[in-house]
């Protein structure tokens, strides 16, 4: 994403989650744009966001699921679908997980 991260989010729980796993994740990486998030409004297009998902496999699908369930809790998930995951993004994961909740 070329917009700048309000420096605000590194520190809220739920936003800095996001944007680890937005920025470290190559699928996620490819839609973190504002056509899907406004920064300045502190806003997510989820239902747009799923919508381009569709086609993802269901591993990529997962992590876009973990990023918006840490980012507001009525976006569920199942957790036994981590058992998808390559370690790489496992890592991920669990990183995002810490900072979501530690």
């Amino acid at each position: 994403m070329g917009e700048v991260i309000p420096s605000y989010m590194s520190n809220d729980r739920y936003w800095r989650a996001v944007i680890y796993l937005f920025k470290n994740n190559a699928k996620l990486q490819s839609v973190f744009t504002t056509k899907y998030f406004d920064l300045e409004a502190g806003t997510i297009k989820i239902t747009a966001l799923k919508r381009n998902a569709a086609p993802w496999s269901s591993s990529e699908k997962f992590m876009l699921n973990l990023a918006l369930h840490l980012f507001n809790q009525n976006n569920k998930l199942n957790l036994s679908d981590m058992d998808l995951l390559d370690d790489h993004n496992k890592k991920l994961a669990m990183e995002a997980i810490k900072l979501r909740f530690f």
